[in-house]
């Protein structure tokens, strides 16, 4: 095949794939906007892209060796497009470009070539935000076990504290752990920012997943005790300050705070390496 007809089919493919995912992409990326649980979309991209351009040379001596298997990859991924568009599911239209991406890839350079970009394509998927029905069967949960932790909490330093499901009353005021303050988006953020960390700074994959997992009991931690703060905030300063501005900036703040245990639990991690090495000098 010339350069030239190379060029042109790579022209005409690329061309099919925009017409058939352009408005599947350009809502994920209106809902990477819009959406704050998944304001971190943009930087899953970034990241399987870097990964991508960091280990190219290995990519690239990877032999090629185009299996047909592909075709039913890409097929699959096209009954997922018709049946997200025709069943009004965003999750099944856009996760379809993934698969479609994979097949792709399997058709024209093969498995061993798949397998060299694995963990960059995996990465893609959290970017896509889950589905309502499952989003919902998970914030609710983590709404009663955050108003638990936080009224645990609360009465562990001595405030008055009375919890009837996910209200919580203290003498001053009431605070109300609705969907928003489930702990969710910063348990979405906190996972996707784990595996970054531990691909940047971890080389066993055994500690790359123990990072993961504690980000959740971390996240789930650190949302208890932002509630407990609203709580103390509102009880003993001024009741407004359990809401508005301090209740989103606490928000940070604690998003912060994950951040520097996640770090810690790698500093734990660490530390057998760091043994090892006293003892060898």
């Amino acid at each position: 095949m010339s350069e030239r007809a190379f060029w042109l089919q790579s022209f005409l493919l690329l061309s099919v794939v925009v017409l058939l995912y352009h408005r599947v992409l350009v809502s994920l990326f209106s809902q990477w906007i819009h959406d704050p649980n998944y304001s971190h979309g943009f930087l899953v991209p970034a990241f399987s892209a870097w990964v991508v351009w960091k280990n190219r040379e290995r990519i690239a001596s990877v032999p090629r060796q185009p299996h047909w298997s592909g075709l039913l990859v890409a097929t699959f991924a096209m009954g997922l497009l018709c049946l997200g568009v025709l069943g009004a599911e965003n999750f099944l239209a856009r996760t379809s470009f993934l698969f479609l991406v994979a097949g792709l890839v399997i058709y024209f350079w093969g498995w061993a070539s798949f397998r060299s970009v694995l963990f960059p394509w995996a990465v893609m998927f959290l970017a896509i935000p889950i589905p309502v029905i499952v989003l919902n069967k998970i914030a609710f949960p983590l709404q009663f076990l955050a108003s638990r932790l936080a009224s645990a909490m609360l009465s562990l330093i001595g405030v008055p504290v009375l919890r009837e499901g996910n209200v919580i009353h203290l003498p001053s005021l009431t605070l109300d752990v609705v969907e928003a303050c489930s702990g969710l988006r910063s348990l979405v953020s906190l996972i996707t920012l784990a595996v970054f960390y531990g691909y940047l700074f971890e080389a066993r994959m055994s500690r790359r997943i123990v990072l993961v997992l504690s980000s959740i009991p971390i996240a789930v931690f650190a949302n208890g005790l932002r509630i407990m703060g609203s709580g103390m905030l509102g009880e003993y300063v001024n009741p407004s300050l359990a809401e508005g501005f301090f209740h989103s900036f606490s928000g940070w703040l604690i998003f912060v705070l994950s951040l520097v245990l996640l770090f810690f639990v790698r500093s734990l991690l660490s530390l057998p390496d760091k043994f090892h090495a006293s003892r060898a000098a």
